[in-house]
């Protein structure tokens, strides 16, 4: 908690009255037997007796940190901004990165699941289709995990959970804080060893159904001025569907050196390698009938990203702190693709061969200062480049090898992005416990597309086209803190999306002639309170209102023709609340490592379209938008002995298209609707030793039979009931 240059002044002054008090009356105590003052002097004059109580404020903000950011970390600037925090280390492990254990403490986070290592679909409050996650930032450690961070913000890869430390979820201003997408900004902090550390090492071990072996290994320590760790993963799994087999390779490496107090050189690689077979989506009927059923047995998805980041931390004093990062990635997407299968029809005549490459690289500089009393002044800038080639061909052989060329060119892309950003931010710290946030930053993006080869079926010419956009932000905080350890705060920030490759021009579909839309723009309110007002309970509660403007949309004027638009406005507003209760708080359990953590979250979400060129679209409730998103659970922790958690998710009934209509008829029928489901987990770790930890779970417990990703080739089936159990060995 921040404490204002006027915070002591009460204290200050009562502590002068009482000695000179004191000094007044140097006989003049009271007596224990009657307590009772002696008689004034008659050269003295009598003060009225002064109550002097303090508070160590400090129990406080450590006990808010279990739930949030620091209001000032490192050079980022985060009070005003709603934020959450999740220790990973206080919950059991997540195996075969199963989402929504790992965000189950993420209020408001939508996860649309797929049962293979090869996408991740996440949205919230109702702001886009959770496809790839196209509408939220995912970070690690501060740099982005997406495809082409502008051109193509698709998410394809995503670290083991055992390798992160804690996830970062930052609301309103997260734009200002990491620039495009509207929000919020999902932040994955890798796990790194303390300086000084001890080397150590383990492994661990998991078996479960459907054919799944996981394992996961760990080599770390330090030694003088050098700390280092490496981890290496491998999971397998046969999936519940034939061709739904998966596998993953994940390593990371870790080499820190520290020359003094001061100063911090690293170097991070992250490699991440899966494929999976792509088992196919299912009509409702199809789906009804047997959800097991695989219509593409051919059909299949591989992913290769490899990540160098260089860093460097600069303490100078006088409360000059510089952070810079850069990096490197190489990510290569494939995919083998035909139509359908149909029973009793002849086999598809040929599939179509895709392969995406990512060459992109950044720069992230940032400087902080601290002045006065607890006022900080941040400024940077983040550069950015992509070179991301796209190549289809097509093949008679339905069982291609991802790189055989020996098929008829498709398709032929050269495609660029360039970002360029300033930003600057400042925390006023006013009396009475006020403080003020101004924020400002300024953006340049261009994306430029440029076709060798279209597909035949098509009668446009070869797209060409490229676009720069200039996109200024602004947004404001304020806050007051009161009482012991809490805090009112609002927040009204700009937020953007960027313009996307295929926003320039569909590639499979004739676009008409016409300019670039523009930029989806985000303008969000955020006013709340958050605290913990007695020991052991931390909450936050907040009201929000988004104006989401120029939404992006394929207008469609036949079958192959399309114009690509500022299809219309949505507005999401609504309650967001979250509340965390360690039950042992209070008793004498926690001072022997118990604790019985108890949490309930609720997003309560009213979304509408407020302006449409589609006629009749406004009024409607925009994709993926739940009336209510509620998560739960409790967790009994025993440090060092125990860690047993029962976690729920349920989550309300949601279009998956705008138009709110179903799609298709017959055995291709679609309902409009995502049906309602709830969704419960079990898992533990039990440390026998300091050497000895065994895992076991469940997921679904209850075995619910449902749904939550549609697209317009159908639905995905989500996982039933799902166990585990392992040990993990550490040396």
């Amino acid at each position: 908690m921040s404490k204002s240059p006027y915070a002591a002044l009460p204290f200050a002054v009562a502590m002068t009255l009482a000695s000179a008090a004191c000094f007044a009356h140097p006989g003049g105590a009271a007596r224990p037997d009657h307590g009772q003052v002696s008689a004034p002097s008659p050269h003295s004059t009598e003060l009225p007796a002064v109550d002097v109580s303090a508070h160590d404020w400090r129990q406080y903000l450590k006990a808010k940190l279990a739930h949030q950011m620091p209001e000032v970390d490192g050079a980022r600037i985060t009070v005003t901004k709603k934020t959450t925090v999740i220790h990973l280390a206080r919950q059991p492990t997540v195996i075969g990165n199963n989402l929504d254990q790992l965000l189950v403490r993420a209020p408001g986070i939508q996860v649309s699941q797929q049962p293979a290592p090869t996408q991740f679909n996440l949205s919230y409050r109702g702001l886009g289709n959770p496809q790839e996650s196209e509408y939220v930032l995912i970070l690690q450690d501060g740099i982005p995990l997406e495809s082409d961070w502008i051109g193509f913000p698709t998410l394809y890869a995503m670290p083991l959970a055992q390798s992160l430390s804690e996830v970062q979820l930052i609301r309103g201003g997260s734009s200002l804080l990491y620039g495009p997408e509207p929000a919020p900004v999902l932040n994955l902090v890798s796990r790194r060893p303390q300086p000084g550390a001890p080397v150590s090492a383990s492994t661990e071990q998991v078996l479960g159904n459907h054919g799944l072996y996981s394992t996961y290994n760990v080599f770390e320590g330090s030694s003088g001025a050098w700390t280092f760790r490496l981890d290496a993963a491998w999971v397998h799994s046969d999936g519940t569907r034939p061709n739904a087999q998966s596998r993953m390779r994940q390593s990371n490496v870790y080499l820190a050196y520290r020359p003094g107090d001061r100063q911090l050189w690293w170097l991070d690689l992250h490699t991440i390698h899966a494929d999976a077979g792509d088992a196919g989506r299912l009509s409702y009927p199809q789906w009804q009938a047997d959800p097991r059923a695989s219509p593409t047995p051919y059909n299949r998805n591989w992913v290769d990203r490899d990540q160098l980041v260089l860093g460097q931390r600069s303490a100078f004093g006088a409360g000059w702190l510089f952070v810079g990062k850069a990096w490197f990635a190489w990510q290569d997407l494939a995919s083998r693709a035909a139509a359908n299968e149909v029973p009793g029809q002849p086999l598809p005549g040929s599939t179509t061969l895709q392969d995406e490459r990512f060459r992109t690289a950044g720069l992230d500089l940032r400087l902080r200062k601290k002045w006065g009393r607890g006022n900080a002044f941040t400024v940077g800038t983040t550069l950015f480049h992509g070179n991301d080639p796209f190549r289809q061909w097509t093949s008679t052989d339905l069982y291609v090898d991802r790189y055989d060329r020996s098929g008829t060119p498709r398709l032929v892309q050269a495609r660029q992005s360039d970002y360029a950003s300033v930003f600057a931010e400042n925390v006023f710290r006013l009396p009475h416990e006020i403080h003020i946030v101004p924020s400002v930053r300024l953006e340049r993006e261009r994306v430029a597309v440029h076709e060798t080869v279209r597909p035949r079926f098509l009668s446009r010419p070869l797209i060409n086209q490229s676009d720069t956009r200039y996109v200024p932000l602004l947004g404001l905080g304020i806050g007051n803190d009161f009482g012991h350890g809490n805090e009112t705060y609002f927040n009204l920030s700009q937020g953007w999306r960027p313009l996307r490759y295929f926003d320039m021009a569909s590639p499979f579909a004739n676009v008409l002639p016409g300019h670039a839309p523009d930029p989806s723009r985000s303008l969000s309110y955020e006013l709340g309170v958050h605290g913990v007002p007695v020991t052991g309970l931390y909450y936050d509660v907040s009201v929000f209102w988004i104006d989401f403007r120029n939404r992006i949309e394929a207008q469609h004027i036949n079958a192959t023709d399309v114009l690509e638009v500022n299809s219309g406005d949505t507005r999401s507003r609504g309650f967001e609340g979250a509340l965390n209760y360690d039950v042992f708080a209070a008793t004498s359990l926690a001072g022997r490592g118990q604790h019985l953590d108890t949490f309930i979250s609720a997003s309560l979400l009213e979304a509408r379209f407020t302006a449409s060129v589609i006629p009749g679209q406004v009024g409607k409730i925009p994709a993926y938008a739940p009336r209510y998103l509620v998560k739960a659970g409790i967790t009994w922790r025993v440090e060092k002995r125990i860690k047993l958690s029962l976690t729920a998710v349920s989550s309300a009934t949601q279009y998956w298209q705008d138009s709110n209509q179903p799609f298709g008829s017959g055995a291709s029928f679609i309902p409009a609707r995502i049906p309602a489901y709830t969704v419960i987990d079990l898992a533990s770790d039990w440390q026998l030793d300091k050497h000895v930890t065994l895992l076991a779970g469940v997921s679904n417990l209850a075995n619910r039979h449902y749904y939550d990703r549609v697209w317009l080739t159908g639905l995905e089936p989500a996982y039933g009931r799902s166990w585990y159990a392992g040990v993990k060995l550490s040396l």
